[in-house]
């Protein structure tokens, strides 16, 4: 008969972290949370690391190439999503790695016959208020000049009025030529009092834009996750269909690591994708796989040389494979239950498999729990969606601002090599929905926050490193009573906008 385990699955939700002595030394500042990304020997350290333990999710709604420069310059990693043309992917992979801090590729572009009103639009659309004007409105096009908020006044001109006629024309601004450093970027910026800097190359086209406000930003990036050559790391998402064409593409654009992209890694398909890796590149290119859910499916794909292993099915946010299939588990159960099997293969072979927690993130201190039952770092989709950085519009829906979050799974997505086409131009079923979610920012103002949570709550468990809370951190189960006793109750809470008189 089936295979029924007794004890239910849990969520993440189910657990609290009992506190353990806090030294004097332990304070969130003194807090270490660099871990290891792919798997390596005893004695020796990860070949590639995190200084964060965050990645985003191989998502097209959540990791392209501006979500991928965002974290990286935090000190995570995004797996861009594979869900589009080999062609597109591998050119978002070489624009993370072409990228220079402070040097920016403008994502605010016009055109010589563009209007007011397409000023405005754009600007709606970006949310930033300077713009370049290029000859073919392109953001590599030849330089014709700028725009900023303070080139119009849009109570006094008419909608259709030209751009050319109120920016700043090529040749009243300054510029640097293309070759240009970083610091003497910023040394003109300040000379000049200027907002921005246009950088050019020899036939005037735009290459890049400094901004002074980032000015700060580059000291206040001290994370940095970088390869060798001091370009920004970034992850590929791969499917196991079209792998032998795609792989290539992606390792000559530079991408640092791999990682497929299936809701159900415990599969053969998995299994000759790495063997493919392995027979054209060896161990110099690094694969993550999964996602599984039990000490059987991590065994299979530690066998089968993954560099690093996901777990957890059905526990995304827009995920609705559980409801779809019933296939899953409570992600708390998946992640122990894996670490333990991870911990028996490293202790039997010597060879650390570095585990990432995929989904079931609800609250800032899930990652604390996610880190302490095992994982070495955990993947996100809906959290980062909400940010700046995601590929999706930002709307106004009710008097709130959203933006759209959809599922790899679901038939806005397309996804025909990871999910069954029954067979015609559309899935048979979906297993993810299309969604929005509250818009929240900056990327790093986001992360910033959390980290400081994440180091104060380890503080609380009296560890100063993600190895140190796996071995001394304490966790209770809680019951649906003790779920409440947590949350604010009992109480008539206040309006935020009521004053109330002394």
């Amino acid at each position: 008969m089936a295979v029924i385990y007794d004890e239910p699955s849990r969520t993440f939700n189910e657990f609290l972290l009992i506190p353990n002595l806090t030294a004097k030394s332990c304070v969130p500042q003194n807090v270490r949370l660099v871990t290891p990304l792919v798997k390596f020997k005893k004695g020796t350290t990860s070949p590639l690391s995190l200084n964060i333990p965050l990645v985003s999710s191989i998502m097209q709604s959540v990791s392209n190439d501006t979500m991928a420069i965002a974290l990286a310059r935090s000190g995570g990693l995004s797996f861009i999503y594979c869900s589009q043309s080999i062609e597109e992917e591998a050119a978002m992979v070489a624009r993370v790695k072409k990228y220079k801090a402070g040097f920016v590729v403008s994502d605010s572009n016009l055109g010589p016959k563009s209007t007011l009103a397409d000023a405005l639009a754009l600007k709606e659309r970006t949310g930033h208020s300077t713009a370049a004007v290029t000859d073919d409105g392109t953001a590599n096009g030849k330089l014709l000049g700028i725009i900023g908020s303070k080139d119009y006044r849009v109570d006094r001109m008419k909608p259709d009025t030209p751009v050319a006629s109120f920016m700043t024309p090529f040749t009243s601004l300054v510029y640097g030529k293309e070759g240009i450093t970083l610091t003497e970027a910023n040394d003109l910026i300040w000379e000049r009092k200027l907002n921005v800097l246009p950088i050019i190359d020899n036939n005037n086209r735009l290459i890049h834009i400094v901004f002074r406000k980032d000015y700060d930003a580059h000291a206040e990036n001290p994370h940095e996750l970088l390869d060798s050559a001091k370009r920004l790391m970034t992850g590929a998402g791969i499917n196991t269909r079209d792998y032998s064409d795609r792989i290539p593409a992606l390792v000559e654009a530079g991408a640092d690591i791999l990682c497929m992209d299936s809701s159900d890694g415990y599969s053969e398909w998995q299994k000759e994708t790495i063997d493919f890796v392995r027979r054209k590149y060896g161990e110099k290119v690094r694969i993550g796989a999964g996602n599984v859910v039990d000490r059987e499916g991590f065994l299979y794909l530690a066998e089968a040389g993954a560099d690093f292993i996901k777990v957890g099915i059905g526990g995304g946010s827009i995920c609705i494979t559980r409801e779809q299939k019933g296939i899953g588990r409570g992600q708390a159960t998946s992640v122990m239950e894996v670490a333990a099997a991870r911990n028996e293969y490293y202790e039997k072979t010597g060879m650390y498999i570095p585990l990432c927690s995929d989904g079931g993130l609800v609250h800032d201190y899930h990652i604390v729990l996610a880190l302490a039952m095992g994982a070495d770092f955990v993947m996100m989709g809906r959290y980062f969606a909400r940010c700046d950085e995601s590929p999706t519009r930002k709307l106004q829906v009710n008097g709130t601002y959203v933006k759209e979050y959809w599922g790899e799974g679901s038939n806005r997505a397309r996804n025909w090599q990871r999910y069954d086409m029954g067979g015609r131009n559309r899935l048979a079923f979906e297993e993810g929905v299309d969604s929005y979610v509250p818009y929240a920012g900056k990327l790093k103002d986001n992360v910033d926050i959390t980290l400081t949570k994440v180091k104060s709550t380890m503080c609380n468990c009296g560890a100063l490193s993600i190895p140190e809370l796996q071995k001394t951190a304490r966790l209770t189960a809680v019951s649906s009573t003790s779920i409440v006793e947590g949350g604010a109750h009992d109480v008539i809470q206040k309006e935020q906008n009521v004053d109330v008189d002394d």
